[in-house]
């Protein structure tokens, strides 16, 4: 195998096992064959959110696709923090904005809400795994983020688990502090509604889920992609994997 540090590294969803020869097509065989130009022995990094992360080498090239082979293990699997987030839809860009940065910031979890503000009703799902895919490829986490299809608030809600804390980005001035949520718990959850807010309604039946925290992201109005990167942000410093 090449000794030249490997230019990119893959998600694949196969176990990996050394000597494993794996076909790579559709967009990832585009993108090494027709974007990054791999020639036979150039090597890639390469997981599967299960077994870790693998060194692997380009074996055959083709129009679109490559073969790779599977070499040693470079690194074992770590996982992230269970942290899910829940947004409303917005404009296609900055719903690509908060798929990536969510990712990258370490969810687990990604579970796109309508609410009654929610000016969108329907979302890409293939576009989405394929940001979280690409954003995790880039970042260097082992395990890339579940995406659940679109539901509404009240259906999310009427079966939340007791054991997940809620937190609510709430623009009310009276709401808390991140840094002040209670730190007993292990299993997290990070609402940020539409750019309307919440509708009065939906903010009481927040309210009423247990373990449910209403917190503030400070003084000024943040659009929806901002308030994602702010609220995930406080969330690490304080609670997740940042001092790790």
């Amino acid at each position: 195998m090449s000794n030249k540090k490997p230019r990119t590294r893959l998600y694949i969803n196969n176990e990996f096992k050394s000597g494993d020869i794996h076909l790579i097509d559709g967009n990832q065989g585009h993108y090494l064959v027709n974007v990054l130009r791999v020639q036979l022995g150039e090597t890639l990094k390469v997981f599967n959110g299960v077994d870790g992360e693998w060194g692997a080498e380009i074996v055959k090239v083709g129009k679109g696709k490559a073969k790779i082979s599977i070499g040693e293990k470079l690194a074992e699997q770590t996982n992230e923090p269970d942290l899910w987030y829940l947004y409303a839809p917005v404009k296609k860009a900055r719903v690509d904005y908060i798929i990536q940065k969510a990712t990258e910031l370490g969810v687990a979890r990604i579970i796109p809400v309508v609410t009654k503000r929610t000016n969108l009703d329907r979302i890409k799902y293939d576009k989405l795994v394929a940001n979280a895919i690409e954003a995790s490829e880039q970042s260097g986490r082992m395990t890339v983020p579940h995406i659940e299809e679109l539901a509404s608030l009240e259906e999310k809600l009427e079966y939340w688990p007791d054991d997940r804390v809620l937190v609510f980005c709430d623009e009310v001035r009276h709401a808390g502090q991140m840094r002040n949520l209670p730190s007993d718990f292990q299993k997290w959850a990070i609402l940020v509604g539409p750019e309307g807010g919440f509708s009065p309604e939906e903010r009481e039946m927040i309210k009423s889920q247990q373990n449910a925290f209403a917190v503030t992201l400070g003084p000024r109005i943040l659009r929806a992609d901002t308030a994602a990167v702010s609220a995930i942000s406080l969330w690490q410093n304080y609670f997740g994997d940042w001092g790790r």
